[in-house]
């Protein structure tokens, strides 16, 4: 049974260190270049999809799809993903290749039109909520909307919602990001409670918006994958369908450089997105949109799809799990949660060692997501989370980089230990 690292004297924590500066030397000898850094799909994982390419016919609904028209996408994609988000196809559009775009759209539009109250732009401060750590290009969105970004403590069932229920009662904050399930980097699904509590809230700010990034909606890793409540099917009990704006995309599904979004809202919220993309857009790209209806036929087909990456993912996942539960449980020193589904796993180690840990891991060979990243304005102030991607390093090299990374994980506790 492993020992606390806080219970050790000085001298087993400097014979602990010399063992693992020799591992650390060894690997640093291998002169490796692996990236653990962002969750993108591996090539084995993109392969899956060629059959994309092999569409010829671009008649869809007896209409050519090379051609103008269909603003928010033709019907057959959008039955897809209204099938996926269970929801109504007259509540979905389909966008272009990211969900980040429709994203970014549509906080521009509150700072244009409003969202049913006075734009944005007008206000004297924009605050919003970021359940934390959370997803950087969340941040990166309300950053350069110069919008205020308030943390919000992830716990073991979603964001703490004693906390979101008093700052909503500020009538500046006006909005929320959120990926509910398999949440990004903490790989949380969001239990009913938590999405009841948020279907219901009454915040000051009428036009509060929550941004529900649902990325990894069918994302699952395991067979009894994580069940997320449909927010959309109780909105209406409590008179707040027009308070979120739903998003997803095809972008982990099938391929990041040419998926398919779509996005999810009440009447009132498609008929403002539409008249806004009346002006910016005459369609997105529907032979992609045509493309992917070919390849999937239905929404069983995708979820058929799916469990292709599982079986992919699912070792590698294993991988770096395993290490971790080796080198680190036991030793108060670290701590992390077992995903059954998304592209990330957390860790969290002792404060004050993750920057340290991203400093190690660099200088062997092995990139990380930048320390902070995971917080509004890069800011990690107990400096101790470490997103990690298992995704896209083949099987024998993520072998290694986690191995390493439990390595310095080691290390850096025992240099602020010893001081």
């Amino acid at each position: 049974m492993s020992k606390l690292y806080t219970e050790m004297t000085k001298e087993e924590l400097l014979n602990e260190q010399a063992v693992l500066l020799e591992r650390y030397n060894a690997f640093k000898e291998k002169n490796l270049q692996l990236d653990m850094s962002r969750g993108k799909p591996g090539k084995d994982q993109l392969d899956l999809s060629d059959g994309l390419n092999d569409c010829k016919n671009y008649v869809s609904d007896g209409v050519d799809v090379r051609n103008y028209g269909m603003l928010d996408g033709i019907p057959s994609c959008k039955k897809l993903f209204a099938d996926l988000m269970q929801v109504e196809p007259k509540n979905v559009i389909v966008g272009p290749s990211s969900s980040l775009n429709l994203m970014f759209d549509y906080i521009g539009q509150c700072f244009m039109d409003g969202a049913g109250d006075k734009p944005w732009s007008q206000l004297n401060e924009v605050k919003f909520l970021c359940p934390v750590p959370g997803y950087d290009r969340h941040f990166t969105i309300l950053e350069y909307y110069n919008i205020k970004m308030i943390n919000v403590p992830m716990k073991d069932d979603g964001p703490d919602m004693d906390v979101i229920e008093e700052l909503i009662k500020d009538e500046s904050v006006k909005g929320m990001f959120c990926v509910p399930k398999y949440s990004n980097p903490t790989g949380i699904t969001f239990s009913d409670e938590v999405v009841e509590r948020i279907a219901k809230m009454k915040p000051a700010a009428k036009d509060f918006r929550i941004i529900w990034d649902n990325a990894y909606c069918v994302h699952d890793i395991v067979e009894d994958g994580d069940k997320l409540m449909n927010i959309f099917d109780i909105l209406p009990k409590y008179g707040n369908e027009d308070m979120v704006i739903e998003v997803c995309s095809t972008a982990k599904i099938t391929f990041p450089g040419a998926g398919v979004s779509a996005l999810v809202a009440s009447d009132n919220n498609i008929a403002a997105i539409k008249k806004r993309l009346n002006c910016q857009v005459i369609s997105y790209d529907k032979m992609n949109q045509h493309r992917h209806v070919e390849f999937f036929k239905d929404v069983n087909g995708v979820l058929a799809h799916m469990k292709k990456h599982a079986a992919i993912l699912k070792p590698k996942f294993d991988i770096v799990l395993n290490h971790l539960e080796k080198e680190l449980a036991g030793k108060g020193i670290a701590s992390w949660f077992n995903p059954k589904g998304g592209y990330f796993i957390s860790l969290d180690v002792m404060n004050g060692c993750a920057k340290r840990v991203g400093e190690l891991c660099k200088d062997a060979g092995v990139v990380l997501t930048t320390v902070g990243a995971t917080y509004p304005y890069g800011i990690d102030e107990n400096d101790s989370n470490i997103r990690i991607a298992p995704t896209l390093p083949p099987v024998a090299e993520l072998d290694m980089a986690a191995e390493l990374l439990c390595i310095c994980v080691q290390l850096a506790c025992t240099e602020k230990l010893i001081g």
